[in-house]
């Protein structure tokens, strides 16, 4: 595994340097190993884990590039990670969420455009009178997407959405269980979306801590 650390790190310096920029070919392996002073072997196992973590793509019969490097690509690793969480750490996921998307719903009240309020509204129109769990749950996990995209952020809407997968199954046994879960979402989601409608930032960003920092409560009371 040290040698293969040691592949991983060079590879990692020629692209942090500009050397191999985002989109860019890889030499061929037998060039890159003998330039790199690494066998073919552990260049290999390198190359299998850059592309694990999107920071590499491999394509058979064409070479191996370097990926975008976009901030959601790379932070896709995160959320596969992620969801290998235990539930008793689910609070913890919460408590991040009450950090971050505040923040978000903040900027999203300063960024957004017309159009893209009105996509908003248009996601809580969506929500039937009377959802199921899961619609509910679909509803208000698009509902918060659209907002972190409207941060205008990516790095940040991607952190936001690798917390989805902790934070759902909460979501649900929330709207299984609580009494007015429905009544208090759709509520809150009025108010949020009011507030970056009328380009308020810091009364978004109160709804949202309102919001999220509910479900945190009624689940700390929860596993209690």
């Amino acid at each position: 595994m040290a040698v293969t650390d040691a592949a991983i790190d060079k590879i990692k310096q020629m692209i942090l340097s500009g050397e191999l920029a985002p989109g860019s070919r890889l030499p061929k392996e037998a060039d890159l190993a003998g330039r790199l002073g690494l066998s073919r072997n552990s260049l290999r196992e390198a190359v299998r884990a850059l592309a694990l973590i999107n920071v590499l793509d491999v394509r058979q019969g064409d070479g191996t590039y370097v990926t975008s490097l976009e901030p959601g690509l790379l932070l896709d690793a995160l959320s596969f990670v992620v969801d290998f969480h235990r539930d008793d750490t689910v609070l913890q996921f919460f408590q991040v969420r009450r950090i971050l998307e505040p923040a978000a719903t903040a900027m999203a009240a300063a960024r957004m455009s017309e159009a893209d309020v009105a996509e908003l509204r248009a996601v809580l129109g969506e929500l039937p009178e009377e959802p199921t769990v899961e619609q509910l749950v679909a509803n208000d996990l698009r509902f918060h997407r659209r907002i972190a995209e409207g941060s205008g952020n990516p790095v940040l809407c991607s952190l936001i959405e690798s917390l989805s997968g902790p934070t759902t199954r909460a979501r649900v046994w929330r709207g299984l269980t609580q009494g007015r879960a429905l009544e208090k979402t759709r509520e809150q989601h009025t108010a949020i979306c009011d507030a970056i409608a009328s380009r308020q930032p810091e009364v978004a960003r109160a709804w949202a801590t309102v919001h999220i920092a509910g479900v945190e409560e009624w689940l700390r009371r929860t596993l209690a």
